[in-house]
């Protein structure tokens, strides 16, 4: 091509661009303008008092849906619970609380190791009837929370009937900032194995990991597991950080690349802990966004090896803009991309499975990339592990009784009915009984996952008018698949008694306690321990 063409070709694409540009501002103007209009008719013309704000804020949310899940307004009174996302902190008492009823009184249902709530004596099962001196009968849960969170330092008194001597007493709490941390178990799983769970990215959780490997290197770690299931990610840069604890300083862990910013490429910048342990980094469907990119970036460096199944597929950069009134816009700025150029986005993320995790993609719309010693990873949806490791799946019965709070309402009950119970405490057959009868008088949707799709075949066989023609088929099939609370809970048992044993230990011996009974039971996880790890 001669200097006549480029230049022709260049001024084409500058025209060209300058066009779109003017196209894209014309059309902003165009529907702002229309926006505007019907809102001023409405304000006008409408038969009754317009809600401006409710009807402003669907619209906005409207808006932002339409373009990926996770841009969305946040108006200055939902500010705090941003700074939530970002540090786990609040100002408060550091407890958990439960109100069965609305014209009942408030639970403490999980107080936090070392919280205020325990320093003041507050512990599971203690009704708060009183918050400086309002009635918690007819507030709600989150009317009662936010009374009770305010600035450390400040006091606030409740009126408590104790659960055990049905004491009535005043108690002053002087909040503080509880900080949940993200790093809620690390210890050993026998005399080399070092085990870390990690459920989330929010500010120096990098630094608490940091701590962790070093204090299980000092009790005889030679290897690391660092569980990332369920972890819904959170800050890149805590990512980048915990990447560098085990990659030579100067290594790439991931890139991005966005309208406004181009191409930025992020290496850490610090010098390893430990590049030699050998790693199982655990993830699963729950495992997203930053989560994604550890696991992303060690899996390119050939620096773990990855078990469990595969990620979310969250690979959206989201950074925080400042907007009028003291709101902000939490915006999807650009793609992210790990060491070999993968970006772990699902392709397409509005089609997804039951469980929120990737759906089947084909081949033919995958890419191939190379690690560092030369092992093939695709792109077109999450990380798929080097050895996959099924979880165990969970019967219909047991996420009913989970989500319909049955669980947790047994475990409240079980704690106002004994005082203590040991460290190593396990459900007896007679405990179990108590809470089969406890579960027979509650009203939940306990049919099995068959019992559901023969119910909607029966209807839609109904619709087509097949059913009087199969009526004896049909009520065979349905006797075979009755069965009463007590039978199925029973048959359920060894997949629910963990569940109830967590929630029972949680309330005696706090959040550690829990994740120890739920290690107890972790199949995955010990399925994970007798694989090969992958050799570089």
């Amino acid at each position: 091509m001669n200097t006549k063409s480029m230049i022709a070709v260049a001024a084409a694409l500058l025209i060209g661009s300058a066009s779109f540009a003017q196209s894209q501002s014309f059309k902003l103007g165009q529907w702002t303008e229309i926006q505007n209009s019907i809102l001023k008719e409405l304000n006008r013309s409408y038969v009754d008092s317009l809600p401006v704000d409710r009807i402003e804020r669907a619209g906005i949310d409207a808006m932002l849906e339409a373009l990926d899940p996770y841009t969305v307004y946040i108006p200055e009174e939902e500010n705090e619970d941003l700074q939530m996302m970002v540090s786990k902190s609040y100002g408060g008492i550091g407890a958990v609380i439960y109100k069965p009823y609305k014209d009942g009184n408030v639970i403490i249902n999980e107080p936090y190791a070392g919280s205020p709530a325990v320093k003041h004596g507050l512990r599971c099962g203690d009704e708060i009837m009183e918050i400086d001196g309002v009635s918690t009968h007819g507030l709600t849960s989150q009317e009662c929370s936010d009374r009770m969170k305010g600035k450390p330092g400040t006091t606030v008194r409740f009126k408590v009937k104790k659960v055990y001597t049905d004491e009535i007493v005043d108690i002053d709490v002087t909040r503080e900032r509880i900080h949940l941390p993200d790093v809620e178990y690390a210890g050993m799983l026998d005399s080399e194995t070092g085990y870390i769970y990690q459920s989330g990215f929010t500010e120096n959780v990098s630094n608490d990991i940091r701590n962790a490997v070093i204090r299980l290197k000092k009790q005889g770690m030679k290897k690391l597991v660092l569980d990332l299931r369920g972890n819904g990610g959170g800050l890149m840069n805590e990512a980048i950080s915990i990447v560098s604890l085990f990659v030579p300083k100067g290594s790439l862990v991931v890139s991005s690349k966005g309208k406004g910013t181009g191409e930025q490429k992020y290496k850490t910048t610090t010098e390893p802990i430990d590049t030699e342990i050998p790693i199982i980094l655990m993830v699963d469907s729950g495992s997203a966004s930053s989560s994604e990119i550890v696991a992303g970036a060690l899996q390119d460096l050939d620096r773990v090896t990855v078990m469990g199944t595969r990620t979310f597929g969250k690979g959206l950069v989201q950074s925080i803009r400042p907007l009028p009134y003291n709101g902000q816009l939490k915006v999807t700025t650009a793609k992210y991309y790990t060491p070999s150029g993968r970006c772990v986005q699902a392709i397409d993320y509005a089609r997804r499975n039951e469980d929120g995790s990737v759906a089947f993609i084909p081949d033919s719309l995958t890419h191939e990339f190379k690690t560092v010693h030369g092992r093939t990873v695709k792109d077109g949806g999450g990380i798929t592990p080097d050895v996959i490791v099924k979880g165990h799946e969970y019967s219909r019965l047991t996420f009913s009784l989970v989500y319909s709070a049955i669980i947790q309402d047994y475990a409240i009950k079980f704690v106002k009915e004994h005082r203590s119970v040991p460290e190593d405490w396990t459900m007896s057959d007679a405990d179990w009984k108590d809470f089969v009868e406890f579960a027979k008088a509650k009203e939940f949707d306990y049919r099995s996952s068959a019992k559901t799709y023969f119910d909607q075949m029966k209807k839609e066989l109904e619709k087509d008018g097949l059913a009087d023609s199969m009526k004896g088929q049909i009520d065979a099939m349905q006797k075979a698949l009755e069965m009463d609370k007590e039978t199925f809970l029973n048959l359920k048992r060894d997949e629910i008694v963990p569940f109830i044993e967590e929630e029972v230990m949680v309330r005696y011996y706090f959040q550690e306690a829990g994740i120890k009974v739920r290690l107890k039971y972790d199949e995955q996880l010990k399925e994970a321990l007798t694989k090969p790890l992958v050799t570089f």
